[in-house]
């Protein structure tokens, strides 16, 4: 997001937060709503371009986004929404992408608020790599073919009393509603959001054997005093890679496996 949609989307994020600092307020409830009205407004592309109309006054706009979801969202999610549509944006697919994230964030907020949110972003992870290891189902759970119902009925036997439930509903928003990314994009991307809760970066770090609770330790302090901010990391065991880690964060990869040296000195070579 640009210009005027990221600072009305900045405004949002600070609306939810104190929201969902509220006891009162169901912060998976929330989620719920949020991602219906995400859906929505997806579908109906005429009314969230009047919604996000220029033209047409803050409180104008918060006044239809009223009459149209009363009675189907309770009243935070309401005065969320009619929040956001007073702002200005940029594009009115902002304004969607703004509420499908404070969506993902409010179930985060959930899981954070129960103590598992440590569990939620592994599972994000580990639910990614199985999707790229299994080109059947991957093609499941892409199938434009295929039912919504179809589609959540596969995660619910993958997922369902295995993985947390906050973990299951993410996904099954992701696989159900993709809106043009790739699985792989979406999951990336919660995996972020659910990282930046704690104010932390995501590290990939991929090893030829799965690493000691002590090396996991010292490769964390390192990280963090390298980046100076924590990291979160997503442990994978890759036994192509011989020997040494390799670690990803964002796009930039440090790269310290026997296969990438060998490589180098055949590039090297060869040169």
């Amino acid at each position: 997001m640009n210009g005027a949609s990221r600072e009305a989307h900045a405004a949002a994020r600070e609306r939810l937060e104190a929201l969902t600092d509220s006891s009162s307020v169901d912060a998976g409830q929330l989620a719920e709503q949020l991602a219906a009205v995400t859906e929505f407004l997806d579908r109906e592309v005429a009314l969230r371009r009047v919604l996000t109309d220029p033209v047409q006054s803050g409180e104008a706009r918060a006044e239809l986004a009223t009459r149209l979801l009363t009675g189907h969202v309770d009243g935070p999610a309401l005065d969320l929404v009619t929040g956001m549509v007073r702002a200005r944006w940029s594009r009115s697919r902002d304004l969607v992408d703004s509420v499908e994230e404070l969506a993902a964030s409010a179930d985060l907020t959930k899981a954070q608020q129960g103590n598992t949110l440590d569990d939620v972003e592994d599972e994000l992870f580990r639910f990614g790599r199985i999707v790229q290891s299994s080109a059947a189902l991957r093609a499941a759970l892409t199938d434009r073919a295929a039912s919504t119902e179809a589609k959540s009925e596969l995660l619910h036997s993958l997922l369902g009393g295995r993985a947390n439930p906050v973990t299951e509903r993410l996904v099954v928003r992701l696989v159900t509603r993709p809106r043009g990314r790739s699985l792989e994009a979406g999951l990336e991307a919660m995996s972020k959001l659910a990282a930046a809760r704690r104010d932390r970066a995501v590290a990939v770090v991929t090893s030829a054997v799965p690493l000691t609770d002590g090396q996991k330790q010292r490769l964390g302090a390192a990280l963090a005093k390298l980046y100076g901010r924590q990291m979160h990391l997503n442990l994978d065991v890759d036994p192509t890679v011989l020997g040494g880690i390799s670690v990803r964060v964002g796009e930039e990869v440090i790269d310290g496996t026997i296969t990438e040296r060998l490589a180098e000195a055949s590039r090297r070579l060869t040169g």
